[in-house]
């Protein structure tokens, strides 16, 4: 019989400023003759690890055991706690806004990963499952309360077209800028993550996925999305979007349920969309509020030709939701951030991706509602474009990388770009908005912005500010 290592995580999946989801799962591994050299069990081959499994993570998967989530102060005292014996992943209530707390979570009395733990990197001349020499933090801070403006500066983090996997050596750029946005948890104090899609886009199938599996599978997410940013999701909530990749726009198949699913979707807007802050089937809508003047907006911009030819925010069943998210700003008292998030990006300049087709309803509806800042990915560079007072940002370089120059500037009222791995870092200031396109770090260890261009090929070194009237 081959013996097998389970190696389980945690996942801060949701938050609010008096909640907080807590999830938990592994992944298993075969140990091979050598003890030392270790193989991701597929989904299939479940069945033969004790107790037999269909799923290891996410909100479907079989609970494994009776579980206890406990939520402590600073000082260690036990604050709030939840129970499940019927799922891994458990909401604890009754917390306090802007708060710094710490978690554990006791399944069949025995505390989920503690201790050091194994993560996949190299381990001699390969990569591998090196040996247990990390532990878990676990702490996070709740949002501010939604009905009150915040006074303090806050600052988010944005990953997009990041999906392609850390498993081989050669897989660097995923790693290197996972790697940099943990930094950049612990130095600016991030509150939470925004995905502008592609979460996930294969295994070792093919060229993104395009010849078999996906992302439909939980083992496809280890590589992808658990591993490269397990010490970022035990403390950072990370709100997605749905890219091409993740759906069957592209793809061979569709892996917009398993997002839902190891996202913790439906347990975050249970009861949203009958509030009319979310729109979901077809397509996923959402919007939530981290203060009373801040407000994101995830939106989807994929199409789905084989049941409704227009991209989802034309379906008229998210019209309600998108004259709520998006109502129309009254002349000098717009004091609230809107900020949309997608996938298909308004305004781009290439070289593969150009301004998306069918979007002039939806940008005038941005100008109405007073938006000032729109986030995209789909091409795998960072773009800034200006158009009729609004910042459009591209960030799609999280894990894929396009190095060509783009060919369309002017068509796409490009400022800047940069073709650089990197993510987004940004600051909510009042009415100011800091952003920063940060890369892979230096090598004494810091966050360095990327070098962005103007189109006619000159260093651009002004900042990236957004103002609200």
């Amino acid at each position: 019989m081959p013996d097998y290592y389970s190696e389980p995580f945690l996942n801060l999946a949701g938050l609010t400023h008096k909640s907080a989801l807590i999830a938990w799962g592994a992944f298993y591994f075969r140990v091979r003759d050598s003890q030392t050299d270790f193989k991701l069990v597929d989904d299939d081959d479940l069945k033969h690890v004790h107790p037999p499994r269909h799923q290891t993570v996410g909100a479907r998967s079989e609970p494994y055991g009776k579980a206890k989530v406990e939520v402590m102060n600073m000082a260690g005292t036990v604050v709030a706690s939840g129970f499940t014996e019927t799922a891994n992943h458990c909401w604890v209530s009754g917390l306090e806004p802007n708060t710094e707390y710490t978690y554990r979570v006791i399944v069949n009395d025995e505390e989920w990963a503690n201790g050091n733990r194994r993560n996949w990197e190299r381990v001699g001349d390969k990569m591998g499952l090196g040996p247990k020499s990390r532990p878990y933090q676990n702490r996070f801070r709740t949002h501010p309360d939604p009905t009150k403006p915040s006074a303090a500066p806050f600052t988010f983090a944005v990953i997009g077209d990041f999906g392609v996997g850390i498993k081989k050596d050669k897989d660097r750029g995923q790693r290197q800028i996972a790697e940099a946005l943990e930094k950049a948890v612990d130095e600016f104090d991030v509150r939470l993550i925004l995905t502008t899609g592609d979460n996930i886009y294969r295994t070792d199938a093919g060229l993104f996925g395009l010849c078999g599996n996906t992302g439909d599978d939980d083992d496809d997410w280890y590589f992808t999305y658990y591993q490269p940013y397990r010490y970022v999701i035990n403390r950072v909530p990370v709100y997605p979007t749905i890219g091409n990749h993740d759906a069957s726009e592209t793809e061979s198949r569709d892996d917009r349920e398993q997002l839902i699913d190891n996202f913790y979707v439906n347990e975050r807007i249970a009861g949203e969309e009958a509030a009319g802050r979310a729109s979901i089937d077809p397509g996923l809508f959402y919007r939530f509020r981290y203060s009373s003047d801040v407000e994101f907006i995830c939106m989807d911009t994929s199409k789905e030709p084989a049941v409704f030819k227009k991209r989802f925010f034309d379906h008229p069943k998210h019209q309600e939701f998108l004259n709520s998210a998006l109502p129309a700003a009254t002349a000098g008292q717009n004091s609230t951030w809107r900020i949309p998030f997608c996938h298909h990006p308004p305004f781009c300049a290439g070289p593969a991706h150009h301004n998306t087709e069918g979007m002039s309803e939806i940008i005038k509806r941005f100008e109405k509602a007073g938006v000032k800042v729109v986030l995209s990915g789909h091409e795998h560079q960072f773009q800034h474009s200006l158009a009729n007072g609004i910042v459009y940002l591209v960030t799609g370089g999280a894990g894929q990388l396009r190095t060509k120059t783009p060919d369309k500037f002017a068509k796409a009222r490009t400022v800047s770009w940069a073709a650089s791995y990197h993510f987004l870092l940004v600051t909510v200031d009042g009415k100011r908005m800091l952003v920063r396109a940060i890369g892979q770090l230096s090598n004494d260890g810091k966050l360095v912005d990327i070098p962005r261009k103007a189109p006619n090929n000159t260093a651009v070194t002004q900042e990236i500010i957004v103002n609200l009237p």
